[in-house]
């Protein structure tokens, strides 16, 4: 995933959410990959603290709607937090994670999926029926230990932390990220 992709990657989701408060906000839309399908997580930070985090687990539509939907949607519908203010946005860091492919990670135990799991490099994908949830990489730099890690994976997923299925499905994916540097601006 090439390091030029980032500044355009930021540069949208920066002027996505701009848009909403000063609708002459743009960004450069021209980059041919933009209209590849693509997978992103747009995530806002404030003074080290998340303020939004929403994405996208599989590609199915072009980049360019997929990182401005999500910046959008981070930044006013992220149910854990209240819509951002026009006040908010310059003191706001955005961070674009562009996701990989997900594989299968099969695993017959709790157990058998720790050790298949690598910690700092995999982003988790955890379904069981109606049950989903996944943590980003970076999630990892929080909740270091991997049994932790899952654990808490289980419940954003709104299943116990100790449950575990033979019908638990795992999908690992890894993710190119991109940060501003300090709030309200791109390098």
């Amino acid at each position: 995933m090439n390091e030029n992709r980032g500044p355009v990657l930021l540069g949208l989701a920066r002027a996505s959410i701009a848009s909403a408060f000063a609708p002459a906000a743009c960004a450069d839309q021209t980059a041919s990959w933009l209209r590849d399908n693509g997978a992103c997580f747009v995530t806002l930070m404030q003074d080290g603290d998340l303020r939004g985090c929403i994405g996208s687990i599989e590609a199915y539509r072009p980049l360019l709607e997929d990182v401005t939907a999500n910046a959008r949607a981070s930044a006013f519908r992220d149910p854990r937090f209240p819509p951002l203010g026009a006040d908010e946005l310059d003191s706001t860091r955005i961070e674009v994670s562009l996701l990989s492919a997900r594989e299968p990670l099969p695993a017959r135990s709790e157990a058998e999926a720790l050790e298949r799991i690598r910690p700092h490099v995999d982003g988790i994908v955890l379904e069981w029926g109606r049950h989903r949830g996944t943590f980003l990489p970076q999630v990892w730099e929080a909740l270091p230990d991997g049994r932790d890690f899952l654990g808490h994976l289980k419940l954003k997923a709104r299943l116990p932390k100790d449950f575990w299925s033979d019908e638990i499905r795992l999908y690992r994916y890894q993710v190119a990220k991109w940060s501003e540097p300090e709030a309200g601006r791109t390098a």
